[in-house]
């Protein structure tokens, strides 16, 4: 199988694994309509899968560290699926926690394993990584518009038809185990060593990337748990005006990451993520104080900020940890979630406190966070990573 019909295959994968990341949000305006939740109610459902799949996924980073875990691409997809088809089926806030966390879970195995298995079909590539990441993003976009075809008609008991998608992807897993299993069938008894050079781990690079990542986090969770409730409120729509605008939002990012690829492939990566967020700061503060219809507009910039640097950020933790690429991985991918999930809470009480408007102002700040955070960070060397597929599968 040709690389590129590896990362294509990986890469609407990670759409159908990503789909449900997205659906647990795009949820929310229906859990609150149907079962009258305020806004820190829905916002503890975004926390309960994002906080257990951010705990979960340095483990799985770990454990695919020691040794290849193939496998964990389609059972964590089915996983994945399962938990968010069940999440409207309890009547329960308690069944539906535990649902949507059962969802974060297979979402956490999936990750480490999958970017490492990414990194290595791409061979360095960051346009590669990029459309990797691509699918990810594609899978959120599609999310709102899946969860409304699904649930806006019969309501919360139609959640099991959104399992659908992870069925998909797990088939899809299957042609690319079937080459990782014949590429370590053939692998050479030649050592990693002799094609990785021996290069130390660059531990306080990636301490700072990884708080660069939890801001961005802080900003591009908060936006997604709240954008369809607050573009409701400043442009006067229904629930149709809220869907458009997550749609917005998630279709931005997808845009932003094919985005920083190929801005990578020109400039170093440390300079795009650094210029990505400083523009991050006016597209978010644009989100928050203007009016109307222009709204969305500056949902699509601040979205695409903000995710020119996903993919690269990826990267950068592996070629900071290279001894430790799915730990880095799994600390990366699970910062871009976690703490933004724990701060939706903190900002749906806000909102209960005082106006959805006030509470969405902090959000502003974390952009510039990032930006403090890569502003000074080196440029690692891409080939630490760059051994023939076979022989890295050896290794782990």
């Amino acid at each position: 199988m040709a690389a590129n019909r590896t990362i294509l295959l990986l890469s609407v994968g990670h759409g159908c694994v990503d789909v449900y990341q997205g659906a647990v949000a795009a949820l929310v305006p229906f859990f609150v309509a149907e079962r009258a939740y305020g806004y820190a109610a829905a916002s503890g459902i975004v926390l309960a899968a994002s906080l257990l799949s951010s705990v979960a996924q340095p483990l799985f980073g770990a454990l695919t560290d020691r040794r290849a875990l193939p496998w964990l691409l389609p059972v964590s997809t089915v996983v994945g699926g399962l938990g968010v088809a069940a999440s409207g089926l309890g009547g329960s806030y308690g069944l539906t926690l535990v649902s949507v966390a059962v969802s974060g879970v297979g979402v956490a195995a999936y990750h480490p394993e999958s970017a490492r298995v990414a990194r290595i079909a791409s061979r360095g590539s960051h346009t590669s990584m990029g459309w990797f990441s691509l699918g990810g993003n594609l899978g959120f976009a599609a999310a709102p518009l899946m969860v409304t075809a699904a649930v806006s008609g019969g309501g919360l008991r139609w959640t099991p038809v959104l399992v659908l998608p992870a069925l998909a992807g797990s088939v899809l897993c299957l042609p690319v185990l079937r080459v990782l299993t014949d590429r370590a069938a053939s692998a050479t008894s030649g050592t990693a060593s002799s094609c990785l050079p021996e290069v130390a781990d660059d531990v306080r690079s990636f301490v700072k990337l990884s708080v660069a990542v939890a801001a961005r986090s802080v900003a591009f969770m908060g936006l997604g748990t709240f954008v369809a409730l607050y573009a409701r409120q400043r442009t006067g729509g229904g629930t149709a005006a809220g869907t458009a605008a997550l749609t917005v939002l998630y279709l931005g990012g997808a845009v932003g990451t094919v985005l920083g690829g190929r801005l990578a492939a020109r400039w170093d990566r440390v300079t795009v993520v650094r210029g990505a967020y400083l523009a991050g700061v006016l597209a978010v503060a644009g989100v928050v104080l203007v009016p109307g219809p222009s709204l969305y507009g500056c949902v699509a910039l601040a979205s695409g900020c903000l995710h020119v640097p996903f993919s690269l950020q990826v990267t950068l933790s592996q070629d900071y940890l290279p001894s430790r690429v799915g730990t880095a991985s799994g600390v990366t991918l699970g910062l871009a979630v976690s703490v933004g999930g724990v701060a939706g809470p903190l900002i749906g009480t806000l909102a209960d406190a005082t106006s959805l408007r006030t509470a969405l102002a902090p959000l502003v700040l974390m952009p510039a966070v990032s930006y403090l955070m890569v502003r000074a960070l080196p440029e690692p060397p891409v080939h630490r990573l760059a051994a023939p597929p076979s022989v890295r599968l050896r290794q782990a």
